[in-house]
Parts: structure tokens; sequence; C-alpha cells
């Protein structure tokens, strides 16, 4: 009895090792006798115990943190620089079969190609052209992870820091530009300030041009007017007004005691007139 139920456990501990859940992210590389017979999943995946062996492959995007290092620039510029990668496992029997250890082999092979990508740019470029920095380093990781089965997604520099006398340098250079910038934006304020004025006085001559134009027709055609009236009553006065506006102007002469005389040459022209006007009613009576 003992023996049967031993055989069951036997056959029951069989079985549990014998059949395996994969879940969707992962993947089974069996191996049989040592030979690699590709990967298994997700799902259900009958092995023989004992015979096969099997590795558990997470496909998973994983980042990997690439701790400070310090590179050289093109002109001899020390730089300290940190930064993430972001890998993908495309083919689960590459990963396992081609390296031993694809995270630590990836970062080895990053903090190689930062160097060699730094030691190609300027400084200056380094501080200015991160995302062109970020996309070499991918392209140049993703040529030797490829073989491996593995994609690099992304890489992403998180922190650059120069040294102590460039970055004050920098910070100089930034209160220079800050201040620059000042200078010229209260420049072009005055510009404007001045601009404004000088655009006020002139619509405001402008305009005081206008309205004195505005008053010397006003005037002109007043002056107009007048004449027009003057010359439509003078049609209206004869000879004997005229010698009767001379005799009353030469009465108001007279009332003054140190009036003198001075007549016309024309002064009996205007009076022969009214002196045959008096002549013909004198003969008249």
């Amino acid at each position: 009895m003992g023996i049967y139920i031993t055989l069951i456990g036997l056959v029951l501990i069989i079985a549990v090792m014998a059949i395996k859940i994969v879940p969707e992210y992962q993947r089974l590389v069996l191996f049989r006798l040592g030979a690699c017979k590709g990967d298994r999943g997700p799902g259900l995946v009958i092995i023989i115990p004992f015979i096969d062996k099997v590795v558990n492959v997470d496909l998973r995007e994983i980042f990997l943190e690439i701790p400070s290092q310090t590179c050289i620039t093109k002109d001899n510029a020390p730089i300290s620089i940190d930064f993430l990668i972001y890998l993908k496992v495309t083919n689960p029997v590459h990963s396992v079969v081609e390296v031993r250890n694809f995270s630590g082999a990836a970062q080895g092979i990053a903090m190689t190609t930062l160097r060699a990508v730094v030691g190609d740019i300027p400084l200056d470029d380094v501080l200015a052209k991160r995302e062109e920095i970020n996309r070499v380093l991918r392209a140049k990781l993703d040529d030797v992870t490829e073989r491996w089965g593995v994609k690099v997604t992304s890489v992403e520099i998180r922190e650059i820091e120069p040294p102590a006398d460039v970055q004050d340098a920098m910070n100089k250079q930034m209160a220079a530009e800050r201040t620059r910038r000042a200078i010229v934006l209260e420049a072009d304020g005055k510009k404007q300030y001045a601009i404004t004025v000088a655009e006020g006085d002139r619509q405001s001559k402008i305009l005081q041009a206008e309205g004195e134009r505005q008053a010397q027709i006003l005037k002109a055609e007043g002056y107009a007017q007048a004449l027009e009236n003057i010359f439509a009553a003078a049609k209206h006065i004869d000879d004997k007004t005229i010698s009767l506006q001379y005799l009353d102007a030469l009465k108001v002469i007279g009332e003054s005691p140190s009036a003198k005389y001075v007549l016309p040459m024309d002064f009996l022209g205007f009076m022969k007139p009214l002196v045959e006007r008096v002549s013909a009613a004198a003969s008249k009576k």
C-alpha cells in the first residue's frame, strides 16, 4: 500500500514538474539534453522532467541605470554624464544563447560607447546637443545588442556636470546675457516711447495745421461774402448819394475848431451833378 502511495506521489510530482504556465510577458527557452529547442509560450507548456531545462525570459521593457561616467570631450574637457538605457528582448533564444547576461553586457557596452561618442564632440556641443547624443548612443548600442536579440528602444541622458571652472564661466555668461537682454529691452522701450511721442507730436501738428487751414478758408470765405455784399450794395449807389456823403464828411470835419479843409481834385466833379440838380429845381420855381 505504501509503495502505491509513493508511486502516486512521484507521478504527481513529475506531472507538476512537467506542466508550466507561461504568462503573456514571458517566454521559456527550452533545452533538451543541452540542445536548444527554441522558445515556448505563452500559456500551457509541457516539458519532460529531468531531461528538459527551461530558462525564463522576460519580454517586458527594462531600463538600466548607468552611473555617472567621467568622459573627456574633443577639446580635452572632463565632464561627468549619467544616463538611462531602455531595453526590450525581441528574440528570447538569442538573449539566452548568445550572451550570458545581456543586462550586464549592455551596461558595459554603454559605458565604453559613451566615452567614444563624447570624445568626438566639443564641450559646447555636449552641453547643447543632448538629444543628438542620445540618438547616436542609441544607434551604436542597438548595433551591438541586436545580435543578442535585444532592442535598445531609448537612451536618455539625465545629467551632465561640466567642470567647476566651466560651470562658473557658464554662470557668468548667462548673467551677462540676461544683462544684455535687459539693456536691449530697455533701449527698445525708450525707442518705442520716442517714436510714440514723435508720432503724437506729428499728428498734433497736422491737426493744428489742418485747423488753421480750415480757419483761413472760413475767414477768406467771410471776406469774400462781405465783398460780395459790398459790391451788391454799391450797385445801388448813384452820384447824388456819393455827393451827399462828401458833404456830410465836410460837415463833420468843419465841427472841429482846428480843422483844415483839404479838397480832393475831383471834388468839383462830384459836386457838379448836385449843382445841376439844385439849379434845375430853382428854375422850376
